[in-house]
């Protein structure tokens, strides 16, 4: 009877190695259609969700698949984050272990893109930016849109040193100080806005006391707060639903219902 037990212990365990080690193999497979489709740096991170994973492999149908990547784009210095998670997929067992991976239907697709403090201080042209949500302080009865089509998504408080203004500009002259702004965070059909609206006294962080400016000054310390991001490349070409400020991150997403995409361009090259 021990032997008996030992043994289905083993075959057990065995089966649970075989199981993770088809996972891993298809993940890898998938992982790599993924890099070379979207041209992409790195391998993407790629995760088959659920167990047995050979039992979805067989049926040809998975559950949940997780994928996470690094991107590079011109208009943004630095990489910014690609995720997206595909619920119900359908893709028989023989095209996936021969790599043929391309076009596949899904009942759900949930994409994400984040922008990083980093990044988003690249983009400003201000190393030092700090992003905070402030609370909303007004509606305007349009639902947040302002009548305009486009929808706010929260209120922001911007933070950083200004850095020197375009020859001929007015603000050179605040160079180099610490100031905060207000602004609002918009989803403009496909573009994520960011605009400032105003300075802001009630410091978020520990800075220096808010500096005295000129009205004169004003437009142009907003500009240097002011930018535009084109969300084109939200994974599978899903369009944004939604934005947020997440811990300094400017979160995109975007949700898919019953659609076929293209499992080797997670972007567009």
């Amino acid at each position: 009877m021990r032997k008996l037990i030992i043994g289905l212990l083993c075959l057990a365990g065995l089966a649970v190695v075989v199981d993770f080690g088809a996972a891993a193999y298809s993940e890898y497979r998938v992982s790599r259609s993924l890099k070379v489709g979207a041209e992409l740096s790195a391998d993407p991170e790629v995760t088959f969700h659920g167990f047995p994973f050979v039992g979805q492999a067989l049926d040809g149908r998975y559950d949940n698949i997780e994928i996470k990547a690094d991107s590079v784009r011109p208009d943004i210095p630095g990489e910014i984050g690609l995720e997206a998670t595909l619920l119900g997929m359908d893709l028989p067992l023989g095209d996936l272990v021969d790599g043929r991976v391309r076009s596949v239907p899904v009942e759900q697709v949930d994409v994400r893109m984040r922008v990083a403090p980093t990044e988003l201080g690249r983009l400003f042209g201000i190393p030092d930016l700090e992003v905070h949500s402030r609370p909303a302080d007004k509606s305007d009865g349009t639902g947040g849109s302002g009548g305009s089509g486009m929808t706010t998504a929260g209120a922001l408080v911007l933070t950083g040193t200004l850095p020197s203004a375009p020859s001929g500009q007015q603000g050179a002259s605040f160079a180099g100080e610490r100031v905060s702004v207000a602004a609002d965070l918009l989803l403009d059909g496909d573009q994520v806005r960011i605009v400032a609206t105003g300075l802001y006294s009630e410091e978020i962080s520990p800075v220096p006391s808010q500096p005295v400016v000129d009205e004169a000054d004003i437009p142009a310390v907003l500009a240097m707060f002011t930018r535009t991001i084109d969300t084109k490349e939200l994974p599978f070409g899903i369009r944004p639903t939604e934005v947020t400020a997440l811990g300094g991150h400017i979160v995109v997403e975007g949700r898919g219902r019953d659609v076929t995409i293209d499992l080797n361009r997670l972007r567009r090259p």
